[in-house]
């Protein structure tokens, strides 16, 4: 990696993980009791962090479109439910925006394919944040249809504004978008025809009549022929997960403290290791979310001090909570004694996957 590429990673890392803290901090607020015109600041704050971390996001998957390639997950997902969920997120911000978004899907009601949802709803996000910037009342429509041909179905998304044209017959072109609705729609467009092109589909925009223009993606994707796994939870328990949070920054700890809170666990917090050993000796934790870099005692030496513990407070589960994540280092924490690794800044996805994976039941943890 040369050097400026090194510093662009860790000055984005940076500024994603105090975004993180910042929408954690402005959240936890926006839940106190406070005026209206209080309450008004705290949502723009949320607005403009949130603007800003996804500015990033889309920067960071653009740079990776032209390096290295875009990463993909796929999983069963039932295509009616992915309509579904467009319109869950979109529904409250165009009512916001003073436009009606109407959301329909148009195919087998059970069709289930093999797609990494997350990227289509990057897709859908990023044209119905531009239908949006163009319609200043009406309606935006957005429409899934999928056609099953065996083991193949081909997915088609289309999202109809009534605003300004913008692609014609041309290729997506990053710079016109961004003068008419600025760099965040700007980015997110420019993303969808990426993701769209690595899945060997194709974008282009049809003229509506009257006014404005309809943006039509479709690709093809596996057919999947069972049941779609149920959603990922933690399972119901006879009590909440009681958290240790280790973290030598404030903001750091309030975050996973928000995560933790946002998945029906419990916490309590540590500045560094000595304070982490001292906790976890009490037994009172079923696991340890644990930074690595910190004073007095760094979280690998506090984790080896922690499994030299006698009894159940040396087998408490704990995850390494870093940027430095990469395969060499992961393997030393595990070596360590840790668990796991969530990479700073923390993605509530991955963070419920650690959980997940290790808050066992008494059963399982006897067992192990």
């Amino acid at each position: 990696m040369s050097l400026p590429e090194f510093f662009y990673e860790r000055v984005t890392s940076e500024i994603h993980q105090q975004m993180e803290g910042v929408l954690a901090l402005a959240e936890r607020l926006a839940r106190q009791p406070m005026g209206a015109d209080a309450q008004a600041c705290v949502a723009g704050v949320v607005e403009a962090a949130r603007t800003v971390r996804q500015i990033l996001a889309s920067s960071d998957d653009l740079k990776d479109a032209a390096t290295d390639g875009l990463t993909f997950t796929p999983q069963p997902k039932r295509a009616a439910d992915l309509a579904d969920e467009v319109q869950a997120r979109w529904e409250a911000r165009a009512n916001d925006s003073g436009v009606t978004l109407l959301v329909s899907y148009d195919g087998d009601p059970d069709a289930l394919v093999l797609i990494d949802t997350s990227r289509v709803q990057q897709v859908f996000d990023a044209f119905i944040a531009q239908a949006l910037a163009g319609v200043r009342r009406g309606a935006v429509e957005a429409t899934l249809k999928t056609i099953v041909n065996g083991e193949t179905t081909r997915l088609e998304g289309r999202v109809r504004g009534g605003g300004d044209r913008v692609m014609g017959e041309r290729a997506l072109d990053i710079r016109e978008i961004e003068a008419l609705f600025g760099l965040e729609t700007a980015l997110g467009v420019a993303l969808g025809g990426k993701i769209i092109e690595a899945m060997g589909g194709e974008v282009h925009s049809e003229v509506n009549v009257g006014a404005g223009e309809t943006l039509v993606f479709a690709f093809n994707a596996p057919s999947v022929h069972e049941a779609a796994p149920p959603e990922e939870t933690l399972g119901q328990a006879e009590r909440a997960a009681h958290i240790l949070v280790v973290d030598d920054n404030a903001t750091n700890r309030m975050v996973a403290e928000t995560l933790c809170e946002m998945f029906d666990c419990t916490s309590e917090s540590a500045t560094d290791g000595v304070e982490a050993v001292e906790a976890a000796r009490t037994g009172r934790f079923d696991l340890i979310l644990m930074d690595i870099k910190m004073p007095r005692m760094d979280g690998v030496t506090a984790t080896r001090e922690i499994r030299a513990l006698p009894g159940a407070p040396g087998r408490v589960p704990i995850i390494a909570l870093t940027a430095n994540a990469d395969p060499e280092d992961a393997a030393g924490y595990l070596k360590a004694g840790m668990n796991g690794v969530v990479e700073k800044p923390m993605k509530p996805e991955n963070l419920l996957r650690a959980l997940q994976e290790n808050l066992a039941s008494d059963d399982d943890a006897a067992a192990a």
